[in-house]
């Protein structure tokens, strides 16, 4: 499995996160780590997501940017993940 790192940059409204872990979930990819920052004043949200799956991160990259409050999406790094059993 590949993982993936994504920095998301949102206007902050009480559903983004919901919406993003939806198209996240149905795209195929797991949620490894989240990390979500939003000053008191400002109306910008930071998220910092890390995802696995074997599907192309292009996929994710391309419906999260299709969000009405995603103003970006930028991916960070990628790495493989050795799995053993």
């Amino acid at each position: 499995m590949m993982q993936h790192k994504l920095a998301i940059q949102a206007r902050y409204c009480p559903e983004i996160l919901e919406r993003i872990l939806r198209v996240t979930r149905h795209r195929g990819f797991q949620i490894c780590a989240l990390n979500m920052d939003h000053a008191e004043d400002s109306d910008n949200v930071s998220i910092e997501l890390t995802v696995s799956s074997q599907r192309p991160v292009n996929l994710l990259f391309s419906q999260l940017m299709k969000l009405v409050d995603v103003a970006g999406v930028e991916i960070k790094h990628k790495k493989s993940q050795l799995i053993s059993a």
